[in-house]
């Protein structure tokens, strides 16, 4: 259990991190780049995702509206996915949403809800990624680490991303040193902005991956070698997808294997230690909560 931080303030919870995040890179993209999806989808997806996530709240007794993970994965899908149909980002994020609430093991989601979303629309041939569209600028690439380096490690999930970074890296050096190819070409697969973004941004999802660190590991760098025999073996796109909804029903496997503490966010655990009740000096008991905000 996380100890207790007196000086918790809600504005420090990880999510917002990330909304500030991914919001940064979906305007860089339409006013520096000048792709992605018009302002009417994201719109559209920004509302359904909120939608979906009110509604399946009610249908299941939920007393609190979490609009954060809904707002991150409305985001996420208009900074990953590509449809010339602006009802095609609804659906996605529709589907993104829903899947979080039908695909649950031990209160745990089975699958990242953006990945998920992302290939059924692939499979039915809707839509599609675009993995280079985001160029190789320097700046932009720093600023996305740093900015997804912020998120892991508030979200304690730093791990996964180094690990999935690190296998993949490996693979994409080893195979280029094999074929003989210069380093510009495994460098260049690197420096790829839909991979830095499921790097930082959906694998280190805490709701859908192991508790324990070492499973962590081990998952993420199960990722990284489908996701190249994915690429390099089929000769297929968007081998990162396929290759993390394909592992993802292993991470509840994982969790019974090797059982660790639930990952929590900051207001979820701040939540739990103020129903606490404290025994005061002289005897008197008091919850946490009058103690830090006697009015």
């Amino acid at each position: 259990m996380k100890a207790a931080n007196p000086y918790y303030t809600p504005l420090l919870d990880a999510r917002y991190f990330q909304i500030v995040a991914l919001a940064g890179i979906l305007v860089y993209s339409q006013c520096c780049l000048s792709f992605g999806p018009n302002w009417t989808a994201v719109a559209l997806a920004i509302l359904a995702a909120l939608a979906v996530q009110w509604i399946a709240s009610k249908m299941v007794g939920l007393a609190h509206f979490e609009y954060r993970s809904a707002l991150i994965s409305g985001l996420g899908l208009c900074n990953l996915l590509r449809s010339d149909s602006a009802w095609i980002y609804a659906l996605a994020a529709g589907i993104a949403i829903a899947g979080k609430f039908v695909f649950r093991v031990r209160g745990k989601h089975v699958f990242n809800p953006t990945n998920l979303a992302i290939v059924l629309l692939l499979l039915a041939d809707s839509a599609w990624t675009s993995a280079g569209q985001w160029g190789a600028s320097a700046i932009f690439v720093f600023a996305l680490v740093c900015g997804g380096g912020l998120v892991t490690l508030r979200a304690m999930r730093a791990d996964l991303t180094l690990s999935f970074l690190l296998a993949f890296a490996a693979i994409a050096f080893g195979r280029s040193f094999y074929l003989g190819d210069p380093l510009a070409v495994p460098l260049h697969r690197l420096q790829n902005g839909s991979l830095l973004i499921f790097a930082f941004f959906m694998i280190s999802d805490p709701r859908s991956t192991p508790d324990r660190r070492a499973a962590r590991i081990f998952f993420a760098a199960l990722v990284a070698f489908v996701a190249a025999w994915i690429e390099f073996g089929l000769y297929r796109n968007n081998g990162v997808f396929w290759a993390l909804a394909l592992c993802s029903p292993l991470s509840p496997l994982l969790d019974r294997l090797a059982p660790a503490s639930r990952h929590e966010w900051d207001g979820e655990s701040m939540g739990g230690h103020l129903r606490r009740v404290l025994r005061l000096p002289g005897g008197e008991e008091k919850s946490a909560r009058d103690v830090l905000n006697p009015m």
